[in-house]
């Protein structure tokens, strides 16, 4: 097959794990096999992403609950993450039994994971982040994404250029966060930054940053031109918001957020699937971090989390959570 085809092909699979207009973005330690089966409860077709998976640890441990899957899962990207680009192309070539896509991470702006020279620190790096994508690319067969952001500082804001060069050297797909790393979540996410992209690539580009409701979506794709939404930070708390969006933006139906009562129920489920997954004493813990998105809006919120936290019982977690609709 020549190169031509096999460039056409790639870029039909990728038309079509992106038809729905919307992802999961990764988020580590967030969009673990329970959020991602939650989701997909609501959105049948959106992209999943996993959370950033180590390629040093990947090596190390190819067991790992991070790979896990169900067979609804699909279209699902795992990420990986790395600098050394055989190591990264053998993790990808092992990971691609359970992906339809494999994504590189060059976006996270996190300091531990920048001083190792992985993560948003390869846009410093253009020729090792393409011997990454090449090398990748020439491992595995399906498609290769690249997520990455506008630049490393205001003075670096090299994306259109990093865009061109990741399509260069393979990339079938790119996913955009709209700040630099020096930004890391604050400020607004740039959008109309991220049409300066699309303009100057062929591949399809998917925006990310900010996006919390249908409404913040459709904002997003008209000044970012992009050809879909990546949904992070929006999703927690509420795992109906990308099929909300999804369906708003096939159909024009438009699905109002979930009440308070929802959003207990949808934490009672996030916590007994991740009891279930990770047994009561580690689930119960895990789901801390997301009682702030799913416990709020209400008189008393901020007090009742301090509660929830300090709770290992799963029993009393339960019975706690019943009592805000009794006490709302």
């Amino acid at each position: 097959m020549n190169e031509d085809k096999i460039t056409n092909s790639s870029s039909n699979v990728v038309k079509s794990l992106i038809s729905s207009k919307v992802s999961l973005a990764p988020m580590a330690g967030i969009t673990d096999y329970v959020l991602r089966s939650l989701v997909r409860e609501h959105s049948k077709s959106c992209l999943l992403t996993t959370e950033m998976i180590s390629s040093e640890a990947l090596t190390q441990v190819k067991e790992t609950d991070m790979v896990a899957r169900d067979e609804n899962h699909s279209p699902i990207s795992y990420q990986l993450s790395g600098h050394k680009p055989k190591m990264i192309a053998s993790c990808a070539n092992y990971l691609q039994k359970f992906a339809d896509m494999i994504d590189i991470n060059m976006g996270c702006p996190v300091n531990k994971v920048v001083k190792g020279t992985d993560g948003c620190a390869l846009m410093r790096n253009p020729k090792l982040a393409q011997e990454i994508v090449r090398t990748v690319k020439s491992q595995i067969e399906i498609p290769l994404s690249v997520k990455f952001r506008l630049g490393y500082t205001f003075d670096e804001l090299n994306f259109v250029e990093f865009g061109q060069q990741m399509q260069e050297a393979g990339a079938d797909f790119i996913t955009i966060h709209g700040r630099t790393r020096s930004q890391m979540y604050s400020g607004h996410a740039d959008w109309k930054k991220i049409a300066e992209l699309k303009r100057n690539v062929d591949i399809p580009v998917f925006a990310n940053g900010d996006v919390v409701s249908i409404e913040t979506a459709v904002q997003c794709l008209e000044e970012s031109e992009a050809d879909g939404v990546a949904i992070g930070r929006g999703a927690l708390g509420d795992p109906t918001l990308i099929g909300r969006i999804e369906k708003y933006l096939n159909t024009g139906e438009y699905i109002s957020p979930p009440s308070l009562e929802e959003k207990v129920e949808y934490m009672k489920q996030h916590l007994l699937k991740e009891v279930e997954f990770r047994g009561e004493n580690v689930g119960v813990k895990f789901v801390r971090k997301f009682y702030p998105y799913y416990i709020n809006g209400f008189q008393g919120a901020s007090k009742l989390r301090g509660e929830l936290v300090l709770m290992d019982n799963l029993d009393e977690i339960l019975k706690t959570l019943d009592g805000i609709l009794v006490k709302n």
